[in-house]
């Protein structure tokens, strides 16, 4: 599994040279938030804890957004372990975590800088739970494999959110909208140390991975929806979004320059709305 700022296949911005920097990561939080399929949390609310407490590993975590977002909506006592290959991150995410969960009970937090490629069922061994946002469409098939049988051969129940589907659409329209979409989609299928990446494909080969394994899988629609009041997030999407579309087609670099002016544009006087497709995949067993 690659690890968060390894692979930069989903447009990400920020003030600082990492793609995955906490300017950026705190700019799309709200954003997230809305986005993810809540339905999905309720078949949760029941994970078997042991003795001890609801035992969650998050993938990846970044900032700790998945953790502010689901901390709150599982009752009892809760440990979460992040993991993500960045030291600042990991710090952050365990420093702004919530205390409490639904009902109140204790959160406790602990983190693993580590290679996540390097993850095995033993490693999440005794996990009620492992989630992931933003991280699926950044692998290879391989990788999504390998994930997939970890989590199964654990036995732990998987929740991994805000995958893209390569689905974007403007209001209004342009010209360019699906050339410069078709060229970005293709940069997050590229291929990158000997292994192509899936990006959109991601969601449905790691369903078809799951159902293989005898997983039951519910995969649910999660989409931003971008308006005036999210300028700021559209514009520092819309330079990610078009810089990796420019890397996969340099030809495209002269209409694009002027594309992008308009659309940063529009976003700025108000004019623009986005919808960026995402999805929520949420694997069980019976």
């Amino acid at each position: 599994m690659t690890e968060r700022g390894e692979r930069t296949g989903q447009p990400d911005g920020g003030d600082d040279d990492s793609p995955y920097s906490l300017a950026w990561l705190g700019l799309r939080e709200p954003a997230d938030a809305r986005a993810r399929a809540s339905e999905l949390v309720e078949p949760l609310r029941g994970l078997p804890a042991g003795t001890g407490p609801t035992v969650i590993r998050d993938l990846g975590c970044g900032s700790g957004s998945m953790g502010r977002w689901l901390a709150g909506r599982l009752p009892g006592p809760q440990h979460w372990v992040l993991y993500d290959r960045e030291a600042g991150l990991l710090d952050h995410a365990r420093d702004h975590l919530p205390a409490t969960a639904a009902d109140g009970s204790p959160v406790s937090v602990r983190t693993r800088e580590c290679d996540l490629t390097r993850l095995t069922a033993d490693d999440l061994a005794g996990a009620s739970l492992v989630t992931a946002s933003a991280l699926l469409d950044l692998l290879s098939l391989a990788e999504v494999e390998r994930l997939v049988t970890a989590c199964v051969d654990a036995g732990c129940p998987a929740l991994l959110t805000l995958s893209v589907l390569g689905e974007v659409e403007f209001s209004p329209a342009d010209p360019l909208d699906a050339e410069i979409a078709a060229a970005f989609n293709a940069h997050q299928r590229r291929s990158t140390g000997g292994q192509r990446l899936l990006g959109p494909d991601a969601v449905q080969a790691t369903a078809e991975a799951f159902r293989r394994l005898g997983a039951e899988v519910r995969v649910r629609p999660s989409p931003w929806r971008l308006g005036p009041a999210e300028a700021e997030l559209t514009a520092q999407w819309l330079r990610g979004w078009v810089a990796a579309a420019v890397e996969q087609r340099p030809e495209l670099a002269t209409p694009a320059a002027g594309y992008l002016e308009r659309r940063l544009a529009a976003a700025t006087a108000g004019e623009l709305r986005v919808v960026v497709g995402h999805a929520d995949l949420l694997a069980t067993y019976r």
